[in-house]
C-alpha cells in the first residue's frame, strides 16, 4: 500500500474515533427543495423528513480521490420538525419558532479503518427561537437563527451525536416567475458556526445552499433540485489541516398535496457528483428523501 493510502486510512480511523459520520456540521443537505424558502402563515405545523443517505465511497483528506477498499454505509433518519408561526409580526415578517428532533439509524462498513458499526439513537436536537417569514406578491423570504445542541452520544463511529454545538443562521428567497405562481425558483442558505469538541478539535464553519426550480402541473408540482456544501474556515486543533471539505449534488423532486387533509407529500432523490475531503475524509453518495407536512 502506498504511503498516501496509509495516511488516508489513519486519518479515517481518527475521524471515526471522533464519532462523526457526516461532514463537519449538523445540518444535512437535501431536506429542502422546491419553494424551500417559503414559510407558511400563522399556525402549528409538523414536518417529518425521512432521509436515507447511502455512502458509496470516502474521499481522502485534502483530495477528491477515493480511499481504497470497501468503504460504505447507510444513514437513515427521521427528522421531526415542529414549527409554530405565532401570528405576531417582527420587522414586518410573520414571527415563529421551531425545533427539530432527529431519530437516526447508522450502519458503517469502512474496511480501510477496520470499522463495522451500527447504532440507533436520538440525534442532536435543534432549538430555533427565531423564524421570520416575509410574503410579497410574487416572492417569499425567510430568516432564522437557532442552536444545535450536543445532547446525543458521539462515543462510537456510528453514534448519532456530533460531539459539539453549532449556531445556525438561515436566509432564503423564493421567487414566482408568473402571477399565478406556477413557476418558481428558490434558494435557501444555512451557515453553521461550530464549537469545540471535548478532544480539542474544532470543525470549520460550514455553508449549505439548497435550491429548486419547480413547475406546478395542476394538482402536483415537480422540478429540479440540488445542494452544495462548503467548509468556509479551517479546522483547528489536533489533526487539523488547511484543507476544506465540499460536496455538490443534483436531483429531482415531486410535491403532491392531499386536498382537505392539510397535508403535503414530497419526494426527492439526489446524486452527489462531486466531493472533496478536508482535514477528515468526506463521504460521497446518494440521498433519497420523503417528506410530510401537516398543518394543525
Amino acid at each position: 500500500m502506498k504511503f498516501s493510502h496509509i495516511a488516508s486510512a489513519a486519518a479515517l480511523a481518527a475521524w471515526l474515533a471522533s464519532g462523526s459520520a457526516w461532514a463537519d456540521g449538523h445540518y444535512v443537505p437535501g431536506v429542502e427543495g422546491l419553494q424551500g424558502a417559503s414559510v407558511p402563515g400563522p399556525g402549528v405545523y409538523y414536518l417529518g423528513y425521512l432521509v436515507n443517505y447511502n455512502i458509496d465511497s470516502l474521499r481522502a483528506p485534502g483530495s477528491s480521490a477515493d480511499i481504497p477498499g470497501h468503504n460504505t454505509g447507510t444513514v437513515t433518519a427521521l427528522a421531526n420538525r415542529l414549527v409554530w408561526m405565532t401570528g405576531h409580526k417582527l420587522l414586518g415578517a410573520d414571527y415563529g419558532m421551531e425545533t427539530i428532533i432527529p431519530v437516526m439509524r447508522t450502519s458503517l462498513t469502512f474496511n480501510a479503518a477496520g470499522i463495522s458499526d451500527s447504532r440507533s439513537d436520538v440525534g442532536d436536537v435543534y432549538v430555533g427561537p427565531l423564524v421570520l417569514g416575509w410574503h410579497g406578491p410574487q416572492w417569499d423570504a425567510v430568516a432564522a437563527a437557532g442552536l444545535w445542541l450536543d445532547n446525543a452520544s458521539d462515543r462510537h463511529p456510528a453514534s448519532a451525536g456530533k460531539g459539539f454545538k453549532s449556531t445556525m443562521l438561515t436566509g432564503g428567497l423564493t421567487y414566482y416567475f408568473d402571477g399565478a405562481k406556477t413557476l418558481s425558483g428558490s434558494a435557501l442558505a444555512r451557515y453553521e458556526f461550530n464549537s469545540k469538541k471535548d478532544g480539542g478539535f474544532r470543525p470549520g464553519q460550514q455553508l449549505t445552499l439548497e435550491w429548486g426550480l419547480g413547475k406546478s402541473f395542476g394538482s402536483f408540482s415537480a422540478g429540479a433540485v440540488g445542494y452544495s456544501q462548503w467548509q468556509t474556515s479551517n479546522d483547528k486543533g489536533p489533526g487539523a489541516t488547511d484543507d476544506r471539505a465540499r460536496r455538490h449534488a443534483l436531483g429531482a423532486e415531486v410535491v403532491y398535496p392531499v386536498p382537505g387533509a392539510g397535508i403535503f407529500l414530497k419526494g426527492a432523490a439526489y446524486k452527489e457528483f462531486s466531493a472533496r475531503g478536508g482535514s477528515q475524509p468526506q463521504t460521497k453518495g446518494t440521498l433519497v428523501r420523503l417528506s410530510l407536512v401537516k398543518a394543525f
